[in-house]
C-alpha cells in the first residue's frame, strides 16, 4: 500500500476524559468539531482540527502511511523525500488495545527513526512523527500533541464563584464555534471573561458584554493579561444592536443575580434577534423557553461536578 494522496490523508486522534462527569460535554463537542462521534477514545475524521483546541483531545496523527504489517510500513518510510528538519519519533498509544510494553514501544521507534531520511534528535526535534496501531492497521505520520495552553488560564486575576471552569468554557467555545473562519460571536452576559479568553485565545471572533458594570473591569484584566484584545462593554442584552453568527449565554443562577422565567425568555428573544446560532448553558430545565423564544434545539450535553449539573444546550 502506498503512502496516501494528499486529498485523502485522514486524521487520527486520542482523546482524554474523566468518565461520568465529562463524557457527555466531551460527545457534544466531538459531535460539533467533527460531526461524527467515536464509541472508543479514538477519532479518525478528514477534518483537521488543533488538538490544542480541545480540553479532551490528547494529539492527532496526520496518516501519510499506513499498513496491516509493520515491516511495509518501514519500506513506505524509506521512500519518503528527504527532510530537512530534525525529528523525533513517537509509539502513540491505543487505549482501547492491549498494553504495548515500554521496551517493545522504544524499539518500534527505533525502527521507524532509522528509516525516516533525517536526523534524529530526542530533545528538541523540529519536528515529531507518531506511530501507531489502530482499526487493524499500522499507522505512521507528522504528530501534535496538546499543549493545554488553557490550563494557564486558571490563573486569572480576577475570578468568580459561579464562573465556568476554564475546561468547561473551551469546550462550550468549541460547540459554538466549531469552525472559527469567518465567524462573528458574542457572550452577552461575559461576567468575569472566562468563555472570552478562551475564544479568544483560539482566535474567535468574539464581542463581550454585561449589564454589572462592577465586574468588566476585571474582565477587561483578565483578558489583557493573558495579551488578548476584544470589545468588552457594558450592556443589558435586550441593547444588542449588530447581527453575530453565534451567541454564547451562561444563564444567571446565583443568589445574587436570580432571574425570573419572563426574563430568561426576555434574554433569549433577544438572542434570537440578534444570533443565528445560540449556545446556552444552564443549571435548570429551560426547554420551553427556549422554544417560546424561537430557537430549535439540535444538541445538548451536560457538564457534572460532584451532584452539580450544567446543561449545555444548542440552539438554531
Amino acid at each position: 500500500m502506498n503512502h496516501k494522496n494528499k486529498e485523502q490523508m485522514p486524521y487520527i486522534y486520542t482523546f482524554s476524559y474523566r468518565k461520568g462527569e465529562e463524557e457527555s460535554l466531551c460527545t457534544l463537542e466531538m459531535r460539533s468539531l467533527f460531526r461524527k462521534v467515536s464509541e472508543t477514545s479514538i477519532l479518525e475524521s478528514e477534518i483537521k482540527v488543533d488538538p490544542s483546541r480541545s480540553p479532551f483531545i490528547k494529539e492527532r496523527v496526520e496518516v501519510v502511511c499506513e499498513s496491516t504489517h509493520l515491516e511495509e510500513i518501514f519500506m513506505q518510510i524509506e521512500a519518503l523525500p528527504l527532510m530537512g528538519e530534525t525529528f523525533k519519533v513517537i509509539f502513540v498509544k491505543n487505549p482501547d488495545l492491549e498494553k504495548v510494553e515500554f521496551a517493545e514501544r522504544r524499539k518500534i521507534e527505533r525502527e521507524v527513526g532509522l528509516r525516516i531520511p533525517g536526523e534524529a534528535e530526542l530533545v528538541k526535534p523540529e519536528k515529531m512523527f507518531g506511530i501507531m496501531f489502530v482499526n487493524g492497521r499500522w499507522v505512521f505520520g507528522p504528530y501534535v500533541k496538546n499543549e493545554a495552553i488553557w490550563h494557564q488560564h486558571q490563573q486569572k486575576p480576577n475570578g468568580y464563584s459561579t464562573a465556568l471552569s476554564t475546561r468547561v468554557a473551551r469546550a462550550v467555545v468549541n460547540i459554538a464555534v466549531p469552525n472559527p473562519s469567518g465567524i462573528k460571536a458574542i457572550d452577552p452576559c461575559c461576567g468575569i471573561g472566562t468563555v472570552l479568553v478562551e475564544a479568544l485565545s483560539m482566535g474567535i471572533d468574539i464581542d463581550g458584554s454585561d449589564i454589572n458594570p462592577l465586574i468588566l473591569q476585571g474582565t477587561r484584566e483578565n483578558i489583557a493579561h493573558f495579551g488578548f484584545q476584544g470589545e468588552v462593554v457594558k450592556r443589558d442584552v435586550r441593547n444588542v444592536e449588530k447581527n453575530y453568527d453565534v451567541a454564547i449565554i451562561d444563564l444567571p443562577y446565583n443568589l445574587c443575580s436570580v432571574i425570573s422565567p419572563e426574563e430568561q425568555l426576555e434574554m433569549l428573544q433577544s438572542a434570537r434577534r440578534f444570533a443565528k446560532k445560540l449556545v446556552v448553558v444552564t443549571v435548570e430545565p429551560i426547554d420551553p423557553i427556549i422554544e417560546k423564544a424561537g430557537f430549535d434545539i439540535v444538541d445538548r450535553g451536560v457538564a457534572t461536578k460532584s451532584r452539580f449539573v450544567r446543561e449545555v444546550i444548542v440552539c438554531e
